[in-house]
């Protein structure tokens, strides 16, 4: 069992909060990613669970177990660093077995665990070497591998590719979610990169400034945020954001106006909003059609930049400053004049406090 709860926890240092009052659970078995940007408590929140900081206020708990006051090593958890942490003057098959060893566990069940660990993160022919003669991916591996081998309730991983490379650091999540799915243990993930948020979790928990903004599915998260910051954090590229103001409201759905560009058209519900107030609109990139003729729902604008990706082109468009997502490669072309066309369905609306309107 490896489930989580947090109610009302807050950190503080000296006279400085850090986290203010978060409250979640993390299921049994789930893979739960803390994202968000530098500075938002993410790393601070994980080392509350472990117990390598104490909670200022509210609760911790493990299998409805309150945990504030447990030790860390006694709290069946297992944490992967950044660093990897290895002790560089022993063995990969030295550095998986010292945490059993410490907890004077048999000798042929450490040999068992550390070779089975080896064989699934396929270090079987390394365990006799050295950490500095593995690649960062491998000694990677080797940490998760000393994890594995306690049988932890929960994982917890703290922004454990940032130092490998673009292309390590794809095959490394396919091999954690691979993992995941053999070990079906929990683990909680931290990362400010919102791509290995989307690609990896089952739930994801968007932080900001010691707040918790928004927790769900990634495709939850990405297809209806519940505010401003989900919106343009979630998502790459991200959702292009413009001010606005609500133009009408007829029948509980409102029509927006974009200054200088017109009004359009949404889906989204605006009972108890008025004409006039002040909005923001948000639109997926994917979501932006370029046409010849301008007509209903288009604004006009001049291609400022192009990125051609082969099967994807991204369109920059000036007045206003919005990206455009196009299937294949596009024979548009620096100052060219374009026609963007916006899907009512696929716009979102923002209250002035930033909130998200329902959208029918």
């Amino acid at each position: 069992m490896g489930g989580l709860a947090l109610r009302g926890v807050t950190k503080t240092f000296g006279d400085t909060k850090v986290i203010h009052g978060v409250d979640f659970e993390i299921k049994d078995g789930s893979f739960t990613v803390f994202v968000g940007p530098s500075g938002c408590g993410k790393s601070t929140l994980l080392r509350m669970i472990c117990g390598l900081e104490s909670v200022s206020d509210g609760t911790i708990s493990i299998d409805d177990q309150v945990v504030n006051d447990v030790p860390a090593a006694r709290r069946g958890l297992a944490m992967v660093f950044q660093s990897y942490a290895l002790y560089p003057h022993m063995s990969v098959y030295q550095n998986m077995a010292f945490g059993l060893e410490n907890l004077n566990t048999p000798r042929v069940e450490i040999d068992n665990r550390v070779r089975e660990a080896a064989r699934m993160l396929k270090l079987d022919t390394y365990l006799n070497r050295k950490p500095t003669a593995l690649s960062g991916g491998q000694r990677q591996r080797v940490a998760i591998g000393r994890a594995i081998v306690r049988e932890p309730k929960v994982f917890l991983f703290d922004e454990p590719l940032s130092n490998l490379d673009a292309e390590l650091r794809v095959g490394m999540r396919a091999e954690l979610t691979g993992l995941h799915r053999r070990l079906k243990t929990t683990i909680i993930y931290v990362t400010h990169d919102q791509v290995e948020a989307m690609t990896m979790a089952d739930t994801i928990v968007v932080l900001r400034a010691g707040r918790v903004e928004q927790v769900g599915h990634p495709l939850e998260l990405y297809n209806n945020p519940g505010n401003v910051f989900v919106a343009g954090f979630i998502g790459s590229p991200r959702m292009n954001l413009l001010p606005a103001t609500i133009a009408s409201v007829d029948g509980g759905m409102v029509t927006v106006a974009l200054p200088g560009f017109g009004t359009f058209a949404t889906t989204t519900q605006a009972a108890g909003h008025a004409a006039g107030e002040s909005i923001t609109i948000g639109i997926r990139p994917e979501h932006l059609h370029a046409q010849d003729a301008a007509g209903p729902g288009t604004l006009s604008g001049k291609v400022s930049g192009i990125e051609q990706l082969g099967g994807l082109s991204y369109i920059r468009v000036e007045a206003p400053d919005i990206t455009v997502q196009l299937s294949g490669q596009t024979r548009l072309a620096f100052g060219e004049a374009v026609n963007i066309h916006l899907p009512p369905a696929n716009i979102h609306v923002f209250d002035a406090n930033g909130i998200a309107l329902p959208r029918s």
